[in-house]
């Protein structure tokens, strides 16, 4: 009796610390209606490396151009295994650690699709969603880390399916290949990473919010791309009418998305 009232007062004292964040006018307060100044750190170059971070921009700006320049100098194996352990310790708990103690309360994580989600031209059915592990086990194990460190995540689509601007160092962008404003099945696969993503974290206290596409610089020059803009925007804006009222919580128990579904296939590594 006495273990079970012990774990009990645990439990209670670990979800004590739990700091729901929520609007109240032009301000984010906690769930005890606390202002939160979010003093934050962005993992950029992680999950995508960016060309002018690493000034490589005059000759290969956008990641997958990064890969292929990797992949001539040590071959399409070697730059697999390279981007492999670059994955697994570019970002550990220990840095987290630091950012805690360097006094940093939240983290933005800039993600590319590609390490949720198949490219749409690889995928082996057109229309359909292959998930793949990797992404989100990286996503779980970051905000198991802010979580022990009291410090909110917030997750940032940096390069959408297709890339989502011109400037191809952020969105990885290839011009070879229809951006996500000029193909319908990337736009489907944005929509259906986020439903994933939302069905996923939308209990998790200390995801702190979400940046639905990250910079969509892109110039539209017909009516045809500026109705796709609007319809996925739109799709976008319809997740807003699922979101709480603005003086209630905007992570728990909050479904951003419709429940319907579509073939899905799961890979893990």
């Amino acid at each position: 009796m006495k273990r079970a009232i012990l774990l009990s007062a645990f439990l209670l004292s670990q979800f004590g610390t739990s700091q729901l964040l929520k609007t109240q006018g032009q301000k984010i307060v906690n769930d005890k209606g606390e202002n939160v100044q979010l003093r934050g750190l962005g993992l950029g170059g992680w999950m995508l490396q960016e060309g002018y971070m690493l000034k490589t921009a005059d000759f290969a700006g956008p990641q997958y151009k990064i890969k292929e320049k990797i992949a001539e100098l040590i071959g399409e194996d070697g730059m697999n295994e390279f981007y492999k352990a670059y994955l697994k310790n570019g970002v550990t708990r220990q840095d987290i650690d630091f950012l805690k103690k360097a006094g940093f309360n939240s983290i933005r994580l800039p993600m590319h699709y590609n390490l949720y989600t198949l490219p749409i031209e690889k995928e082996p059915v057109k229309g359909q969603n292959t998930w793949l592990e990797e992404g989100f086990r990286m996503t779980d194990d970051l905000l198991k880390w802010c979580a022990d460190n009291n410090m909110y995540l917030i997750l940032d689509l940096h390069a959408a399916p297709g890339g989502q601007g011109n400037d191809v160092n952020i969105s990885d962008n290839d011009k070879s290949k229809p951006s996500l404003w000029e193909s319908e099945e990337n736009q489907k696969k944005t929509i259906a990473l986020w439903k994933k993503l939302a069905e996923r974290y939308r209990d998790e206290p200390w995801i702190g919010g979400y940046d639905l596409i990250n910079e969509p610089n892109i110039n539209f020059t017909g009516k045809t791309q500026t109705a796709r803009m609007k319809c996925t925007m739109l799709h976008c804006g319809s997740f807003r009418k699922k979101l709480p009222k603005p003086s209630e919580p905007l992570t728990r128990n909050t479904s951003l998305f419709s429940k319907e579904t579509a073939g899905e296939t799961i890979i893990t590594a």
